[in-house]
């Protein structure tokens, strides 16, 4: 009986797999899918035949067809054998003797008496393994990371140490797919049906990469709010979501290896909160008092206070009062506020200096000075 089932096998498998297959993408992917087998359309609106085929043989002459936005892997016994990156229609074509198809020109008894042979010594199924799959190039969003107790790292413009607890998401691109997949993806996900999301909290290998994040983050804030070209301000964080995107896949980077062994990169981040201990609460109240009172805005604020407490101590103090505003005053160099005085204008001393500074610069004559001095002293 067993060797009838296999005959039986190897022969109907053979027959399946002569027929040309369309290749696209499964419905109801999540938008977060990163990695997925393509799937064979073996039906269409009823008029679909090829529904036996092998499920890790693709027959010559099938077309799959690559949606924007992703990128076709091709797999041979294992191995990558080649990697499609711009979106359209291609048929596949290969020498191994599994995928010969008489609807591809293929011939007909000679291959079909040597597929069914070598399938029989396995049992009735093909012994090879072909497999197409589809990688999203896109940005894969709803990255989530989050610290539950502070983080604390060494702020340039603070001059010490600040700490917060965090959280928010960022998305993640897949850079280099051979990469991806030779090196980080698990081999349990190339198989059909699996789907590689790194939002699925079950896979093990994106809870590593959120924990990566995680340990990431204090190195990415001290890149940032240490580097001068974001103005050295920490508060700039949730405004500016690719400058801190920057900074944190460098500290992947730096620290994991991201981009260049495993072909992943951050691109965005969104900061949902940030929610800094009492100390560094404290440091930033005291940094937006300094900001306020910097500058001509300071200026006018510190003339308003002081008039204000003239006013306040003229009418309860009486004159006590503004003699101790006026001692005030005088300790905080109030009287600076004040615009220097010109020279009054019927000072005959200063006019005829400037006559005088005139009359040397050869600007008037002698007897225009004469005239001047005269009419300055009146006489």
């Amino acid at each position: 009986m067993g060797l009838v089932q296999a005959v039986k096998g190897a022969v109907g498998g053979v027959l399946a797999d002569q027929w040309k297959d369309f290749y696209t993408v499964p419905t109801g992917l999540p938008s977060t899918a990163a990695l997925f087998a393509a799937v064979p359309q073996g039906t269409n609106a009823g008029r679909g035949s090829n529904t036996s085929g092998s499920s890790n043989i693709i027959s010559n002459g099938s077309k799959i067809v690559v949606p924007e936005g992703y990128g076709l892997l091709l797999f041979q016994d294992g191995a990558i054998t080649a990697f499609v990156a711009e979106p359209g229609g291609y048929e596949w074509r290969s020498d191994d003797l599994n995928s010969q198809s008489i609807f591809a020109g293929d011939g007909l008894v000679s291959t079909f008496i040597k597929q069914s042979w070598e399938r029989f010594k396995f049992g009735g199924q093909p012994g090879s393994q072909q497999a197409a799959f589809f990688v999203s190039l896109k940005e894969l969003p709803d990255n989530r990371f989050g610290t539950q107790s502070e983080i604390y790292w060494d702020d340039a413009f603070l001059n010490t140490q600040v700490g917060a607890v965090t959280r928010g998401s960022y998305t993640l691109k897949i850079v280099d797919p051979i990469l991806f997949v030779k090196n980080f993806l698990p081999a349990s996900y190339l198989r059909p049906g699996q789907v590689f999301d790194f939002t699925d909290m079950d896979n093990a290998a994106a809870t590593q990469l959120f924990n990566e994040v995680v340990g990431s983050l204090a190195p990415a804030f001290s890149l940032y709010s240490n580097d001068p070209s974001k103005g050295n301000r920490i508060t700039k964080l949730q405004q500016d979501s690719i400058g801190f995107a920057q900074s944190l896949s460098a500290a992947v980077e730096q620290a994991y290896q991201w981009k260049s062994d495993r072909g992943l990169a951050i691109v965005k981040t969104a900061i949902v909160s940030i929610e800094y201990d009492a100390n560094t609460r404290e440091l930033l109240k005291t940094v937006q008092r300094a900001d306020a009172l910097s500058g001509s805005r300071g200026n006018s604020n510190l003339q308003a206070s002081v008039a204000q407490g003239i006013q306040s101590a003229g009418e309860n103090g009486g004159a006590a009062g503004l003699v101790g505003v006026g001692m005030a005053s005088g300790m905080f160099g109030a009287g600076s506020l004040q615009q220097p005085t010109a020279p009054a204008a019927d000072d005959p001393v200063a006019k005829l200096k400037k006559a005088k500074e005139m009359l040397d610069l050869g600007l008037i004559t002698q007897g225009d000075y004469d005239a001047l001095k005269a009419k300055a002293l009146g006489l």
